[in-house]
């Protein structure tokens, strides 16, 4: 049932990457980021309201458990992880082609299983030694993609603004493991409504934050919002994603590095927005490159078991 579920999220994920790339095109960055966790916290502002003023969402997989400070602390630090990944992503895919970024961030399960070979110490198999190692020889492969379309891979900024989004939704998904992980495991045991409503709620109000400092006194210099029906989309295809991504998670016997592999297969459905309605360059190379990542996250796949 999670195996199905983390495929049901890796789809619609791909069509959130695919949307946000459509929405950032020509706009600014700071409005459209802060009108998309504006819209995630007005889907889930119901079932907030609902499960704290009655029942009828009691026994539902949309109840939300309510929480004082010791537990909003937790979730307030994964709205600061996010915000920072999606910040750095957003700036990074608004410049750069989709078909370059997707492949990097489907690095993201190897960078968590690094993390955890060289933070908790954790031995790495022969498959997965492998299937870092194809990561890795497809990210140089994908620098020389790039160069056909100028973009160097030492000296652009946006590569490098990809590659943190990426290390830092490593660093939330491993983070989404221990909140919601029971106690007696080691975790926190947050329920996984709570955790997924209100960090969009606190991500929202940080957003505002920056919207009002950094955008809005310089809006007249700097690139205006221009309105998009796929900026809503981005939100829907979010919310049903990560809706999809923490239930899974929440099922007894679901494999965190599992569910991450699966979900950047989300790279597929985006590559090929990217090549089919975007019209993007170089796909042979790139989709050579796509092959590699993906095979290298089936020896990861393998590995695990």
């Amino acid at each position: 049932m999670w195996l199905a579920l983390a495929f049901l999220s890796a789809t619609l994920l791909g069509f959130y990457d695919s949307f946000k790339k459509k929405s950032l095109d020509g706009n600014a960055v700071i409005p459209v980021l802060f009108l998309n966790t504006l819209f995630s916290s007005l889907i889930f502002l119901p079932f907030i309201i609902g499960s704290a003023m009655g029942h009828t969402l009691d026994g539902t997989i949309f109840h939300v458990a309510s929480g004082g400070w010791n537990e909003h602390q937790y979730i307030m630090l994964k709205s600061l992880i996010v915000l920072s990944s999606w910040i750095f992503g957003y700036f990074g895919m608004k410049h750069l082609p989709l078909t370059i970024v997707g492949p990097i961030n489907a690095t993201r399960p190897v960078m968590v299983l690094v993390g955890a070979f060289i933070v908790f110490g954790e031995r790495l198999n022969l498959y997965q030694w492998i299937g870092v190692a194809l990561a890795v020889a497809s990210f140089f492969m994908l620098s020389r993609s790039g160069k056909k379309e100028g973009i160097d891979f030492k000296h652009d900024r946006w590569i490098y603004f990809i590659v943190l989004s990426a290390l830092l939704g490593a660093v939330s998904g491993l983070y989404d493991k221990y909140l919601m992980a029971p106690t007696a495991c080691g975790g926190v045991g947050l329920d996984r409504m709570m955790v997924q409503s209100w960090y969009n709620i606190y991500q929202c109000f940080m957003m505002g934050i920056m919207l009002l400092v950094l955008w809005l006194p310089k809006r007249s210099q700097t690139t205006p919002l221009r309105w998009h029906w796929s900026i809503i989309f981005i939100s829907v295809f979010l919310s049903a994603a990560d809706f999809v991504y923490f239930y899974a998670l929440s099922i007894p016997g679901a494999m965190i590095s599992i569910v991450s592999m699966v979900r950047r297969g989300s790279v597929i459905v985006s590559f090929l927005f990217g090549a089919m309605l975007l019209h993007e360059k170089n796909l042979k190379s790139k989709f050579i490159d796509l092959a590699l990542v993906l095979l290298g996250m089936l020896f990861l796949y393998i590995g695990s078991h």
